[in-house]
């Protein structure tokens, strides 16, 4: 089972806190020694600087998160931060664990407004606290330990406005210049999906375009707007591709959901669909109707409902 959002994240963050908790823990029992020594603090951050990796500063806090130290950075010392006030910082207002490392939640950074997280190490001497060991790091420079993360292609439904929801059942389907030609601007796109290396479409049935990536050239969108989707030659701009093997949506099916969409904006005055997606590589969907509201599904799951679950017993 593919993990969530959620759980590669926590998968993320467990890598990271495994790989810096063991050099500030032994950081953090150096410095013990000498705290309350600025000049003495500073040398031992110094000298285990590099222990840490991927750290952008690293530095000393008593026990009300006041910095105690310099920031040490790759450069050097940078003593303009002593004395300074971090307690009201985020990760200061996360409770440290009882094993005494924190890995912050990621925050946006004062000094460059990006990205970063710390991380925490309690101090300790003789059993009692004295402060605080932190460790800054720029998302950019830590590694990233887990797979390239794939949506989960479990059924999503997510809210749209609410001024738009609010007035639904005020609004009545206008015929757009694609309902006037659906069947061929369909014919069109299945051509351009099966025939000619069109992976992805976002079809805007009531804008009456469709927004389309190819195989050729992925990182950039094309626009077919009513007219093009209205003339079967614009399939004589685009070579021919083999349909991909990677696709998870079957070749035969691509009509299928093509017609599917089309029974959805045609079928109701009111709860209509107003666009709608295909990508064959993820076999995931996307339908968003005139309440705004927007259904992310695999391709098998949209074919397996009929009219009825989507606008009830007047389908």
């Amino acid at each position: 089972m593919k993990p969530t959002l959620k759980q590669a994240i926590h998968q993320q963050r467990v890598a990271l806190a495994e790989r810096l908790s063991v050099p500030l823990g032994r950081l953090a029992e150096q410095c013990a020694e000498v705290w309350g020594d600025r000049e003495a603090l500073d040398s031992v951050l110094e000298a285990g600087f590099p222990t840490v990796p991927h750290c952008l500063f690293l530095y000393a806090l008593d026990s009300h998160g006041i910095q105690i130290s310099d920031n040490v950075s790759v450069g050097g010392l940078l003593p303009e931060h002593y004395g300074r006030d971090r307690s009201d910082r985020p990760y200061m207002r996360e409770g440290v664990p009882s094993w005494g490392f924190l890995l912050s939640d990621a925050y946006l950074s004062l000094r460059a407004n990006r990205p970063s997280l710390t991380a925490l190490q309690v101090v300790k001497r003789n059993g009692r606290t004295l402060g605080y060991l932190g460790a800054d790091f720029d998302l950019r420079d830590l590694p990233v330990t887990a797979e390239l993360y794939e949506e989960s292609a479990d059924w999503r439904q997510i809210k749209g406005d609410a001024a738009i929801r609010g007035t639904v059942f005020q609004q009545c389907r206008v015929e757009s210049l694609m309902d006037r030609n659906m069947d061929v601007a369909c014919a069109i796109l299945e051509e351009l999906m099966t025939e000619h290396g069109m992976f992805q479409c976002v079809i805007h049935f009531s804008g009456s375009r469709a927004t389309i990536w190819l195989v050729d050239d992925p990182y950039r969108y094309r626009i077919l707007d009513h007219e093009v989707l209205a003339d079967p030659d614009v399939c004589l701009l685009y070579p021919h591709r083999p349909y991909p093997e990677e696709a998870l949506i079957p070749r035969d099916r691509i009509g299928d959901l093509l017609l599917g969409m089309r029974r959805l904006r045609l079928a109701d005055e009111t709860l209509y669909l107003r666009s709608g997606s295909i990508n064959v590589f993820n076999g995931m969907i996307s339908l968003t109707f005139s309440c705004d509201g927007t259904h992310y599904m695999s391709w098998r799951e949209f074919l397996d409902k009929d009219m009825e679950f989507w606008v009830g017993s007047a389908a």
